[in-house]
């Protein structure tokens, strides 16, 4: 039996050898294909096809190459907004593109920010003379909103347009936590610091549905006012208020209902589509498809960014704002603050900030904060440009700007501060589970979630948070140039759309990044003369980078179409997994946190936990070590 399992171990032995070689071959090959693939194809006369099957970010995330090539299915793409837009202006000016084509058969969404910036970059290309195109099987919110800047929407007979508006029920988790008698210790500063209400209450406060009617209605008048300027003769209102009575009038037909509302304007299937695409661009005998064609990846290749004259940096701080080297796709805190230092002396004019964060860790945003500030102790002027959102630690970081720049539908402020810790004594005593044990003084064994936290600890806490949120107060207030308590009026985690951020003055300008890159131009003394964008980023990794792009534009077939009930089934997952997330944070191990939940979820942008995984009591470590 000893010689059996000495041969047994060497054969697995050589089994494990031969798995490793053939790993590394892999590899090995990989990297050549990308060493050696060719540059980027001739541009033909023809279509731009912007093949949407994904979401539209501020800020791709970065692929991890293992995890790519251990998923069963192809991952949704991720498309950058400024490639999007600038993808469509320069179509607009070339006379090799006849037509610009946007297939949202698996488009998941963007920030309505994004939309309306890339809406306006589809009206240049048609007031240039060009037609825009759009087939999509369902047509959801965001994708409703896009195509309206469209000469001709094409949706599938089967499917048809479909606006819910923002807003929607919150899950709150008390009535749980009785019921299993786990105490959830809360610990805010702010009146409208909405996070943890799920934790307290089993419905919604009084304050903070006055925030979210604010924030919500804010964005509901943007979403319309933008789709009644595009398609001045849709009629909304037919779908949304009254949705019965509009499926009953089609008779259960979406696809004419939407036609009937004029948010659609033809019914065919994808090759009736496809045939009218190849009247315009022209006929492709040869190719994939039955009319000429250039993917988005092959025309910015072909249009590279060729930026003279003095330099605007960028630094881009979009998702969650987390601890640790998380991100792109996340803002990991010690990433982003490492990439300004090693950036600081570069000879930037100025430094532009693009924000589009709900917030997250405290810590975090004060180590990004402290990198800006940094720049500025150097007289380089800061300028902040606000996407979708910058609230909360979104707001933390922004506070270094001599001028902050939001839209009419950003959301901003939530100047508060929170943190949740659970600890499960009751629990444990209904098991007849129960503790002792000698202190020696009132923190000794402090905190213990199985016995029960003490009053000790619960006021040190609580005085910590108090502590955090003072110091995001004063830096916030010495920003605007307000006095503390005139600023801690309009904060208390109270979020606000743009336009009454203006008002109130949490920002200086309403305008775009375009503006804001303009303004930093302007303050670092450039003059009439030439500057460029120059923006902010890791290195990427070659394997990563030709993962990325077998997963932008050829994953055509790997993901499947989405019909009205396949946006159903979405939003029934993207609902189960906000629950999760929300439960989760309860237990994540985490210290103070700014961060908003009033913010809509953006897409693309994923909510995970923390880079560096840490113990409770790291966590409460950390606490105590700002006191």
């Amino acid at each position: 039996m000893t010689f059996a399992r000495k041969i047994w171990k060497l054969l697995v032995g050589v089994k494990d050898a031969l798995a490793l070689i053939f790993l590394l071959l892999f590899f090995a090959l990989l990297y050549a294909a990308l060493s050696s693939r060719p540059g980027p194809g001739k541009i033909v006369d023809g279509a731009l096809l912007l093949d949407l099957n994904g979401s539209i970010v501020e800020e791709k995330s970065r692929i991890d190459p293992l995890s790519l090539l251990m998923s069963a299915e192809g991952s949704a793409g991720e498309f950058q907004a400024r490639d999007v837009e600038r993808a469509l202006r320069l179509a607009a000016t070339d006379s090799r593109i006849k037509v610009v084509v946007l297939d949202m058969s698996r488009f998941l969404g963007a920030g309505m920010v994004h939309i309306e910036e890339i809406g306006r970059a589809l009206d240049a290309v048609r007031k240039a003379g060009k037609p825009v195109l759009t087939f999509a099987n369902a047509y959801a919110d965001d994708g409703v909103q896009l195509s309206a800047h469209a000469s001709e929407v094409w949706v599938d007979p089967m499917g048809g347009a479909f606006v819910a508006g923002p807003g929607g029920n919150q899950v709150y988790f008390k009535g749980l936590l009785d019921r299993f008698k786990v105490n959830a210790h809360v610990y805010r500063a702010g009146t409208y610091k909405s996070f943890v209400e799920p934790y307290l209450r089993n419905d919604m406060s009084p304050a903070a549905r006055e925030a979210y009617e604010d924030i919500y209605g804010a964005l509901w008048s943007g979403y319309k006012a933008d789709i009644a300027r595009a398609r001045p003769k849709a009629r909304l209102d037919q779908m949304t208020g009254d949705p019965m009575a509009w499926a009953k009038t089609s008779g259960g037909d979406f696809a004419e209902g939407a036609k009937a509302a004029g948010l659609v304007d033809r019914i065919g299937d994808r090759t009736e589509f496809q045939n009218r695409v190849a009247e315009i661009a022209g006929k492709d005998e040869n190719g994939d498809l039955p009319f000429k064609a250039n993917g988005l990846a092959a025309w910015l290749a072909a249009n590279p960014v060729k930026g003279e004259g003095a330099k605007i940096g960028v630094v881009t701080v979009a998702g969650e704002i987390v601890d640790g080297d998380a991100g792109p796709g996340q803002a990991g805190g010690d990433r982003i603050a490492d990439l300004l230092d090693e950036n600081i002396d570069e000879g930037f004019k100025a430094l532009v900030v693009r924000v589009d964060s709900p917030g997250g860790s405290a810590m975090a945003a004060e180590r990004i904060r402290r990198a800006i500030e940094r720049y500025r102790a150097r007289k380089i002027p800061i300028v902040v440009s606000m996407g979708n959102m910058a609230a909360s630690g979104g707001y933390w970081v922004s506070t270094p700007a001599q001028q902050v720049f939001a839209q009419p539908e950003t959301i901003t402020g939530s100047i508060g501060v929170f943190a949740v810790i659970p600890s499960f004594e009751k629990t444990l005593a209904d098991y007849g589970v129960t503790s002792d044990g000698v202190k020696t003084t009132a923190l000794s064994g402090q905190p213990d979630i199985l016995g029960g936290f003490t009053p000790e600890v619960e006021g040190m806490l609580q005085a910590s948070i108090e502590n955090t949120y003072r110091k995001f107060v004063g830096l916030s207030a010495a920003a605007r140039k307000m006095t503390p308590e005139k600023l801690d009026s309009i904060a208390q985690g109270r979020v606000w759309p743009g336009q009454e951020a203006q008002r109130i003055g949490l920002v200086d300008r309403i305008g775009n990044l375009d503006a804001a890159l303009a303004e930093a131009a302007r303050l670092g003394g450039v003059g009439n003369g030439k500057w460029q964008a120059v923006y902010l980023k890791d290195d990427e990794d070659s394997l990563s980078m030709f993962l990325g792009g077998l997963t932008s534009d050829s994953s055509r077939q790997s993901a499947a179409t989405l019909d009205f009930a396949s946006y159903v089934a979405l939003r029934r997952q993207q609902q189960f997994a906000r629950v999760a997330d929300q439960l989760g944070a309860m237990f994540a191990t985490r210290g103070a946190q700014a961060y908003c939940l009033e913010c809509p979820v953006v897409p693309g942008h994923p909510k995970a936990p923390d880079a560096r995984e840490l113990s409770m009591l790291e966590t409460l470590a950390r606490f105590f070590g700002k006191m």
